[in-house]
């Protein structure tokens, strides 16, 4: 897209009063309190502590306290204006060791976190998994272990009669494919495993822990009108090169449709299975796996961030990998070592990623194509910038530009037929950013990590009028 053809800065566009207009968060990113009130050990507890793993060292012992903020945080949404909040769930909160006997402090907190939430008028969507297995469970094998699905299943059934007479909206897992190929691929997040093999059973036995903990929650939960749903980070794909359409199917299959085949088709894509053929034949899928993951869904989480541009390297990187077992050598892309990811052009965040609204579109709008009856909604959105704090206010114009393009572009999705219920922006506070630890702020609100002081920044108060009038705001001068 040629900046100023069409850059996506609409103002005055109006969404319909029954969209759902909120933020998110997830509970290692955000509550601290590690040890307290009989929470287990998660994966990220220990990664976080292994050396060398975490940026600068940091850790979630503490993050934005918000275990022990609960009320002011609540009160800090309201001010908001938030129509709804997102949360997780940390299961080793629930059951400390993952499986057996329920831990009734935990059980409180976030019995009083949707109690809180509903006398304030936000509606709470409960994420079950955002990324925290219990250490227990990880020791037992983790997400490559087929039991795991069960466990989380029993987990699921235990959450569903905890809070299933007030949650009305259920979503299972967050971003399978960072739980699979950045925990068990690359290594690169918790548990820091580097092995393709385990990387593609941890995806699938993900995909089966959905499936039968939806089957749980549906038993469980006695809300009526609740809805239930899955939350993927989709890789909006480009390339220009003549390889780049094999390099797209590639990328397309191990990190799109090895999710979205079992979930909404029931079946795995047979291109997937030919590509990571020297990996491994599958034979740990059983033969009613599909039928137990494939089950009806109210609508689908979207996150979306940015695009990848690929190609097929011109040749094989000599690396001193080459002569070792590709099923026991890890990547971020199991069976897709021959594509080469480029650089794309700017602007970008402070994460390093391009900005690219046109993309969000795009996604949304091939998703409506390839799903036509299943509705969607915007789970994760958002940036980092490096805000800008004088005389205790945050000035974080980058932030609103992107966001007014961001959505701008699920206006126009919608305006094309696209049935999209919500945008969640991410995120609700600056919190914990996994292997890059304090260094990166999405947060709506800015979090002083030595005081944990709470400001709203401009681009909150920005959101609170999109909220209220239902319009994104025309920009003002400082804006511009």
């Amino acid at each position: 897209m040629i900046e100023g053809e069409d850059d996506y800065r609409d103002s005055g566009l109006e969404f319909p009063a029954d969209f759902v207009l909120g933020s998110a968060t997830a509970a290692y990113q955000v509550e601290g309190a590690v040890r307290e009130d009989g929470r287990g050990v998660s994966i990220w507890d220990t990664f976080s502590h292994t050396q060398g793993r975490i940026l600068n060292g940091d850790t979630g012992d503490i993050a934005d306290d918000h275990y022990h903020r609960l009320e002011s945080d609540l009160d800090l949404m309201a001010r908001l204006g938030l129509e709804s909040y997102r949360f997780s769930i940390a299961w080793p909160r629930i059951q400390p060791a993952g499986s057996g006997a329920i831990n009734e402090r935990g059980v409180d907190f976030y019995a009083r976190l949707v109690d809180g939430l509903l006398a304030r008028g936000i509606r709470p969507i409960a994420t079950l998994y955002h990324w925290d297995l219990p250490q227990a469970l990880e020791d037992a094998g983790g997400w490559p272990n087929r039991d795991t699905a069960s466990r989380f299943a029993e987990y699921a059934s235990h959450v569903g009669n905890i809070l299933g007479d007030r949650v009305s909206v259920w979503t299972t897992l967050n971003e399978p494919w960072c739980s699979a190929h950045l925990g068990y691929g690359s290594g690169v997040h918790a548990p820091g495993i580097s092995n393709d093999l385990a990387a593609l059973r941890a995806a699938h036995h993900l995909n089966l822990g959905h499936g039968l903990a939806l089957q749980e929650l549906r038993r469980a939960v006695t809300k009526p009108d609740a809805e239930y749903s899955v939350t993927l980070n989709f890789h909006v794909l480009r390339g220009e090169h003549e390889t780049s359409p094999e390099a797209i199917r590639r990328i397309d299959a191990v990190g799109n449709r090895i999710f979205t085949g079992p979930m909404l088709r029931g079946a795995y894509p047979e291109d997937l299975f030919e590509d990571t053929a020297s990996i491994t034949d599958w034979s740990f899928v059983k033969a009613t796996d599909l039928a137990n993951i494939s089950q009806p869904l109210d609508f689908l989480g979207v996150n979306y961030y940015s695009t990848n541009t690929v190609k097929m390297r011109d040749a094989a990187p000599a690396t001193a990998d080459d002569s070792r077992d590709p099923a026991i050598t890890g990547s971020t892309w199991p069976g897709s070592r021959d594509v080469e990811f480029l650089d794309q052009p700017g602007p970008y965040t402070a994460m390093g990623w391009n900005i690219a609204p046109d993309g969000l579109e795009e996604l949304l709008v091939s998703l409506h194509e390839q799903f036509p009856k299943l509705p969607l909604m915007i789970t994760e959105n958002g940036a980092a910038f490096d805000d800008v704090e004088i005389d205790g206010e945050v000035h974080d114009r980058d932030r609103i530009d992107y966001l007014r393009r961001h959505f701008t572009a699920a206006h126009r999705a919608m305006a094309r037929g696209v049935d999209l219920r919500g945008y969640l922006v991410w995120s609700f506070l600056d919190n914990f950013e996994w292997n890059l630890g304090y260094a990166k702020r999405f947060g709506l609100v800015r979090v002083n990590y030595e005081s944990l002081e709470r400001t709203i920044k401009d681009s909150g108060r920005w959101f609170s009028e999109l909220i209220a009038t239902r319009r994104i705001p025309a920009p003002r001068g400082s804006e511009r």
